[in-house]
């Protein structure tokens, strides 16, 4: 299945996409928290742009990734899979959009080749600005960010 190009999207705007519908109740709950203006003294609009469509229900992160790969705006897509749906805190999946990696001359590459970027984490609703913000800014990389994930003991990035 073809999934359809995102049209529309404020470059600015966090990009989430829903991918399971097994419970409104907690996808209405996510949007809530990622609506919430951000910063220290929630200085900052919350820019997002919710796909909510049942033609993505189910797709795998690389169909997701692939999907949203013709935006060149776009740093990280994130994903509101099962797994966010079921968990109490909601974390959503981030997925690395960047494909920088892809042609890597192993001549001189060859300890990144070994060793990959991380291409996704698991951050809460409330992080979702943060990370894209930042990520859209060049002022954090995605290892950065997944590193931090991993360090918690859950494996969730938690707002900074």
């Amino acid at each position: 299945m073809v999934l359809p190009e995102i049209v529309g999207r404020d470059a600015f705007a966090a990009l989430i996409i829903r991918t399971d519908y097994a419970d409104e109740t907690a996808w209405q709950m996510i949007v809530a928290e990622v609506s919430q203006p951000s910063g220290a003294g929630g200085e900052y609009e919350a820019r997002v742009h919710l796909v909510d469509d049942p033609v993505w229900a189910g797709s795998t992160p690389a169909a997701v990734r692939a999907a949203v790969r013709q935006d060149d705006q776009l740093s990280v897509v994130f994903v509101a899979d099962r797994t966010t749906m079921q968990s109490a805190q909601h974390p959503l999946l981030a997925l690395n959009i960047s494909d920088e990696d892809k042609d890597l001359d192993p001549m001189y590459y060859q300890e990144l080749i070994d060793s990959p970027p991380a291409q996704e984490f698991r951050t809460t609703p409330g992080a979702v600005h943060d990370v894209h913000a930042n990520l859209s800014l060049a002022n954090l990389d995605f290892d950065g960010f997944a590193e931090a994930a991993l360090a918690d003991s859950e494996g969730i990035l938690r707002p900074l």
